[in-house]
């Protein structure tokens, strides 16, 4: 079976849906299935091997040009398409593309107007890619945002389309309130054109389907994964931590306001002001757009300068999974209902307990891996709770470190969400064709 994946990059930063369609992509071959990881916008970027084409469609500058300058879409592809090469979109990205969605309400639409629009040269060019030279048995999606192209697929196109849907509802209701609903409406138009949605989560189709008016019957789930290392951080380990050492909570994920990291500040220090001797470790990908926000969390932070550290954005999932192990408690108490959650896995997979808010998909996470304790959602003495619970009983976290890493290990691997997308693929042909895919 071949499989096409259309995935977004995300502007020179990490991103989680990136990592778990790269993941994807890798484990599906290696069950030997042929796949083609197709970036758009940008170049995805990954802190494993990346195994997604080198060229990217739909660039991002042309885009943007496209909808800023008029005469812009009539130029002969030829005389544009080198600002489509993967160099030029990484330096665009590190002089700070813009991906703030309060203020791309304008370009989000147009892009949504597709093949129909100003940029009709760009998606023609992916369809024909995708038609001509590619000819995948599927093509999955995984941003709705990209739907755009839909309708011109599907005069060429007649096999199946599925969307992979992680997080695309934060994005659209970030955008200015003039804009929203259209564009809104206009991913609900184009979503009657795909097969079947793919979520994490039974949470996250519910409410999606309700977001889309997307009958709930045309969802399917597939678990949330990551690659495992060869070798993984054993949950004992912690429990042989020097006595004296200070317990650490740790974070890792993107350093913005919705992600929670001030709420897990403030919980942290109710914990010191109430003579618990802790510290904070947090880490993730800031953009220019938070260095404030950062201020902020320092300024208001009352443990010792020495116990609260932020060690930036590690480049590999090595790196990332070292600072992991050094941790007690993980926590990235999101405000916004989290759609995925990788986060939690990575942390579990090294037999570290989380503490989360019990909305979104956490708690579906957790109930699957036993992994950690939940809170009341936006409270932060409950946050402070649940941390003090963990923090006081080494045995409780040493017996859900054991047990989520166990759960990850046989439900939440990149051979499992494979494994589980090819019984989709193939009970969707059977259904509709009457046979099935070959591998």
């Amino acid at each position: 079976m071949h499989i096409a994946i259309i995935t977004a990059g995300g502007a020179g930063m990490f991103c989680g849906s990136c990592m778990q369609d790269n993941s994807l992509a890798k484990a599906l071959v290696e069950q030997g299935n042929e796949v083609s990881l197709i970036p758009t916008y940008t170049p995805i970027r990954v802190d494993q091997q990346n195994v997604s084409d080198d060229k990217v469609y739909l660039g991002g500058v042309n885009l943007y040009l496209d909808h800023t300058i008029p005469f812009w879409h009539r130029l002969p592809r030829g005389m544009v398409s080198w600002l489509d090469h993967p160099r030029v979109l990484r330096v665009a990205s590190s002089l700070g593309i813009e991906n703030d969605a309060s203020r791309l309400g304008s370009l989000t639409l147009a892009m949504l107007q597709g093949s129909i629009g100003s940029m009709r040269r760009e998606y023609q060019e992916l369809v024909e890619h995708l038609v001509k030279e590619v000819q995948p048995d599927i093509i999955i999606f995984s941003n709705a945002l990209l739907s755009g192209v839909m309708p011109l697929l599907r005069e060429q196109f007649t096999g199946p389309v599925f969307c992979l849907l992680q997080g695309d509802d934060l994005f659209l209701d970030q955008l200015a309130e003039k804009y929203r609903q259209l564009a809104i409406s206009s991913v609900a138009v184009h979503a009657r054109l795909f097969d079947l949605f793919l979520t994490h989560t039974e949470f996250y189709a519910d409410y999606m389907s309700e977001y889309l008016s997307v009958d709930i019957k045309s969802f399917r789930q597939i678990p949330l994964s990551i690659d495992l290392p060869d070798e993984l951080h054993s949950p004992e380990e912690h429990s042989i931590r020097e006595a004296s050492s200070i317990p650490r909570i740790g974070y890792f994920a993107r350093i913005a306001p919705e992600k929670g990291l001030l709420n897990l500040v403030q919980a942290v220090n109710l914990l010191y002001e109430s003579g618990l001797e802790v510290e904070l470790y947090a880490g993730g990908y800031l953009g220019k757009a938070h260095h404030d926000y950062m201020r902020q969390i320092e300024k208001e932070c009352a443990l010792p300068e020495d116990c609260f550290r932020y060690i930036g954005s590690p480049g590999s999932q090595k790196e990332k999974l070292e600072f992991m192990q050094g941790l007690d408690i993980f926590s990235v108490p999101a405000l916004f209902l989290e759609p995925k959650g990788l986060y939690l896995l990575e942390a579990m997979s090294q037999g570290v307990p989380v503490a989360q808010p019990a909305h979104g998909s956490y708690l579906e996470l957790i109930e699957s891996t036993g992994g950690g304790l939940l809170s009341k959602p936006g409270s932060i003495e409950d946050l402070a709770r649940i941390l003090r619970q963990l923090l006081e009983s080494p045995k409780e976290r040493l017996e859900m470190g054991v047990q989520a890493q166990t759960a990850i290990k046989d439900k939440h691997t990149s051979c499992h969400a494979a494994q589980r997308l090819v019984e989709i693929c193939n009970e969707f042909n059977q259904a509709n064709r009457g046979v099935g895919f070959n591998s």
